[in-house]
């Protein structure tokens, strides 16, 4: 029940843990309602389990913490085994207002309701001292008013799925980084074919119908990559955070530099197999 009513607010479900689960909004596809989307969810997970109590007899119920704010996101974890989630302050506020929350209550954070003021009229505000964080926290409480517009109506751009040009290239492409290294040999065995000519599958490379589709695939990959190198650094810049969260790891300038420098010998290598097959043929 907890993953259709989260999906079908858009979110992502990152894990499971016991009778837990935590979502992400907002990735991979970037929505500006976010943070009613999260709330619309909790309420609706809320009502739901209430009814589904009250259909077999049983206390059903569930404590709920909601959370705006910035995080990293990515595949993360150890060279043994990596997950898409998301850490940073935000997933450890979220965590400490569920840990506050009453059974049956949603509890968001002070970022969430300013943003959506007027969908949150019976919300009462509290100080909160939560552990790891060294000032009181505002958070607040949502009650179980009924005919909201949050619960009862959802917002108008919840019927719009909107994804930007990445997601559209990434659902094409899939990972752009693993298509350039996939493909990559390919053009470079099609331009050996084609410089030295080299019999054997290196010359059926270079003179079948693969030759254009293997170079155009790879062409839009490195393209892919280098497109997604540029939108990260827009969001960098133009993320309204302290400076210190804008700069990357050293592990993340280092694959960064990597994707930039494999893209390019990527185009270089497809351009002057394009220039030396016109040459020779």
């Amino acid at each position: 029940m907890a993953t259709d009513v989260l999906v079908k607010h858009g979110a992502f479900i990152d894990k499971y843990v016991g009778d837990a689960v935590m979502a992400l909004f907002n990735v991979p596809i970037r929505h500006d309602d976010h943070g009613r989307r999260a709330v619309a969810a909790a309420t609706e997970l809320r009502s739901g389990l209430e009814a589904l109590g009250a259909q077999f007899g049983l206390a059903l119920e569930v404590s709920i913490g909601v959370a705006t704010g910035y995080a990293r996101v990515g595949r993360l974890g150890s060279d043994d085994s990596k997950d898409f989630t998301a850490i940073g302050d935000v997933v450890n506020l979220a965590a400490r207002l569920q840990g506050k929350a009453s059974a049956g209550e949603v509890l968001i954070s002070e970022e969430c309701y300013v943003r959506h003021p007027q969908d949150f009229a019976d919300a009462r505000g509290e100080q909160l001292v939560l552990k790891g964080f060294r000032e009181p926290v505002m958070a607040f409480r949502l009650g179980h008013k009924k005919g909201s517009r949050l619960i009862d109506d959802p917002p108008e751009t919840s019927a719009r799925e909107s994804a930007s040009i990445g997601a559209i290239i990434f659902g094409i492409l899939g990972a752009p980084c693993a298509v350039v290294t996939l493909i990559s040999p390919l053009a470079v065995a099609v331009g050996a074919g084609g410089l030295f000519g080299l019999a054997g599958a290196l010359t059926f490379l270079d003179r079948s119908a693969l030759r254009i589709p293997v170079l155009v695939l790879t062409t839009l990959a490195a393209c892919a990559n280098l497109y997604t190198l540029w939108h990260a650094r827009k969001l960098r810049e133009d993320a309204k955070v302290p400076e210190q969260i804008k700069i990357m790891s050293t592990l993340e300038r280092r694959r960064t530099n990597f994707v930039l420098a494999a893209s390019l010998a990527t185009l270089g290598i497809v351009g002057f197999e394009v220039v030396a097959h016109a040459l020779l043929h």
